[in-house]
C-alpha cells in the first residue's frame, strides 16, 4: 500500500520556495487523474486499526471572533470533498512515504469544543500544526502533514491531520499541544477538544512493522476521506462515507514538501 515508482528515492532536488506561515497548500482548483489501482481495505481487514467517531463536550460556549485566513472567506463554502481533493490527498500520502515521512499519527481537533466558529478553522488549523512543525523543527526533525476539516451534527467543527511525528518526539508534544490550544483560542483547554493517536496502535510502527502499519494507515486515509462526494467516492471506490458537512473556507491541505508541486518536481528530476 502507498508504495510508488519513486519509493526509497531521497533526491536533493526538491526546493520549497514557500515562505509564509506553515508552508501549506490549498487543494483548490486541482484537476489530477485518479490514482490507479488504488482501493481502500474492507471492514473485515484483520488487524486494521477502527478510527470511531469522537465526541466532544455538550453545549459548550463558540467563541466569536474575526478569525480568518488566506483564501479563507465566508462566501468561500463547500459540503464534501472532491474527485481533484481526494486524489491529491491520498497521492500526498504516497509521497510522504516516498521521502522517508509516512504519516504515523492521527491527531483530531474539535474546534468548535474549543470555541472556535467554522470562519476561523482554517486559521486555527494552520496555526496548530505551524507550532508542531516549529517543535519538530527545534529538535532537527522533519515532518510531513495533511489535514481534512468537517463538521458534523453531534461534534461541530473539527479537523482530521495525519502526521509524520518521530516516537522520540510524542512525549514532548503531548504536553506543549494543549498550551499551544489555549494560544490559540484564548481560552483554558476543554477536556476532549483534541485527540491524538499512533496509527496502528503503538510506536513506531511504520518501523518495526511497514506492513501492518501500510494497512492501518490505508485505514486511517480512508477515514480521513469519508466526507467526500459521490463522485469521489466512485472514482476511488471508497467504502467509508458519511456527510461532510457545511465547511466554510478551506475545506483541506497539505504539507509544502508534498504538494502536487513537490510531486511534479521530484519527477522532473528522475528524467535527468
Amino acid at each position: 500500500m502507498f508504495k510508488t515508482q519513486n519509493e526509497g528515492r531521497r533526491g536533493p532536488c526538491l526546493k520549497l520556495h514557500r515562505k509564509r506561515y506553515f508552508g501549506e497548500v490549498s487543494m483548490r482548483g486541482l484537476n489530477r487523474q485518479p490514482v490507479s489501482g488504488y482501493r481502500f481495505a474492507g471492514a473485515g481487514r484483520a488487524n486494521l486499526l477502527k478510527y470511531l467517531i469522537l465526541g466532544v463536550r455538550p453545549n459548550l460556549a463558540i467563541k466569536r471572533g474575526a478569525r480568518g485566513g488566506a483564501r479563507n472567506s465566508a462566501s468561500r463554502v463547500s459540503h464534501a470533498l472532491s474527485v481533484s481533493q481526494v486524489t491529491n490527498l491520498i497521492a500526498a500520502s504516497e509521497f510522504a512515504e516516498t521521502i522517508g515521512l509516512p504519516f504515523n499519527r492521527m491527531i483530531t481537533v474539535h474546534w468548535q469544543g474549543a470555541g472556535i466558529p467554522l470562519l476561523g478553522m482554517a486559521k486555527a488549523t494552520g496555526r496548530f500544526i505551524d507550532l508542531l512543525t516549529r517543535a519538530l523543527a527545534r529538535h532537527a526533525f522533519k515532518t510531513a502533514w495533511l489535514w481534512v476539516h468537517e463538521n458534523g451534527d453531534r461534534k461541530g467543527g473539527h479537523a482530521h491531520i495525519l502526521m509524520y511525528v518521530p516516537a522520540q518526539m510524542v512525549s514532548i508534544i503531548g504536553k506543549l499541544q494543549k498550551r499551544w490550544l489555549r494560544t490559540i483560542t484564548d481560552s483554558p483547554y476543554q477536556c476532549g477538544v483534541i485527540c491524538s493517536r499512533p496509527i496502528g496502535g503503538r510506536l513506531g510502527l511504520e518501523i518495526g512493522n511497514p506492513a501492518l502499519h501500510a494497512l492501518n494507515l490505508e485505514t486511517a486515509l480512508g477515514y480521513v476521506l469519508k466526507g467526500a462526494d459521490a463522485a469521489a467516492v466512485k472514482s476511488h471506490n471508497l467504502t467509508r462515507v458519511e456527510p461532510g458537512g457545511l465547511i466554510i473556507g478551506k475545506r483541506c491541505g497539505v504539507s509544502q514538501n508534498i504538494s502536487p508541486k513537490a510531486r511534479k518536481d521530484d519527477k522532473k528530476c528522475l528524467r535527468f
